[in-house]
């Protein structure tokens, strides 16, 4: 049985991995079950929603969400890891104007195909490029399309200074904010690096939400902790709401298929409009379904060949 179940959002701090955070958390949480959503380089700071207990099942799809970074991005420097914590293979003049700049920037908008830093945790044939890169081995890497929704250039007036400007960027899974540096000072003919990485929101996790490990710490010895830790159905709340009847309380608890005709009739406030009862019972529908008694139990999808709600996915521990 897990302590804890659920979404947290931590705000990893400089110098710590992906997995360090998860591994102080075991620490701090004293449980196992616990994973993270995304890799932030060991630089980087910002959000890093980590899966507790029953939420582990979220991992991959929680990966899948958009992203949203602050990067400051400084021209005229290309090293071997695209950002400044790098080896520096060349340094060049740099002449551009703040129009050139935010021209080149906006080519990147939209479908654009990212080739993968040579260090970076993708494996091919059977390790990880950035061990390969260790060794002095660059292989070819095939090009990704990743999807960029938006960038804004936040702050150029460093620019004539030292070359830096700040960019917000708004992206799909998989994109390499530090490749996207790399090729826009390719794009304008100076080079660049990343020299400083915020993520800032990851789905509905968002920065100002986000706590440090010694403020879980904190909050673990004061027992406000659990008020922190969002449910694993709160990134399902645009899924319509269903509460099944008391009589197949068992059926739930096993994780087992119920009947349409197994669903409250009278439904309380908020479990489903009967307006869009036809569109419920449509096959392939997903619904969050919940007991009598508000217990939350997973996602089910309808299957209308047998009339029954299938579990997609179940979140429900006995005690």
């Amino acid at each position: 049985m897990n302590k804890y179940n659920g979404l947290i959002n931590i705000y990893k701090e400089q110098g710590f991995t992906s997995n360090d955070v998860v591994a102080k958390l075991r620490g701090i949480l004293h449980q196992k079950k616990i994973g993270h959503t995304g890799t932030l380089d060991p630089d980087a700071t910002g959000v890093l929603v980590v899966c507790l207990g029953t939420g582990t099942k979220l991992v991959e799809m929680l990966t899948d969400h958009d992203k949203e970074y602050i990067a400051v991005c400084k021209l005229g420097v290309t090293t071997d890891t695209q950002d400044m914590s790098g080896t520096i293979l060349e340094e060049a003049e740099v002449n551009v104007t703040r129009q050139q700049l935010h021209e080149a920037v906006q080519a990147f908008v939209g479908d654009y195909d990212q080739i993968p830093p040579m260090f970076s945790a993708i494996k091919q044939n059977g390790k990880k490029l950035y061990e390969l890169a260790r060794e002095g081995i660059e292989v070819e890497r095939k090009p990704r399309k990743v999807h960029i929704s938006a960038i804004t250039i936040l702050d150029d007036s460093n620019l004539d200074k030292d070359n830096t400007f700040v960019m917000e960027v708004k992206c799909s899974k998989g994109t390499y904010i530090r490749t996207l540096c790399n090729d826009i000072g390719l794009r304008l003919g100076c080079g660049a690096a990343m020299q400083n990485l915020m993520r800032t929101r990851v789905g509905a996790f968002a920065l100002d939400t986000a706590v440090k490990l010694s403020q879980v710490e904190e909050m673990r010895d004061n027992g406000t902790l659990e008020g922190i830790i969002q449910s694993p159905e709160y990134i399902f709340k645009d899924l319509d709401k269903i509460h099944v009847k008391d009589s197949c309380r068992a059926l739930l608890e096993n994780g087992n298929s119920f009947r349409k005709d197994n669903v409250v009739n009278e439904d309380p406030d908020e479990v489903n409009d009967t307006e869009f009862s036809e569109q419920m019972f449509t096959d392939g529908n997903m619904v969050r379904v919940y007991a009598e008694d508000d217990t939350f139990f997973g996602i089910y999808k309808y299957d209308a060949r047998t009339r029954q709600f299938k579990v997609d996915k179940f979140f429900f521990e006995k005690n």
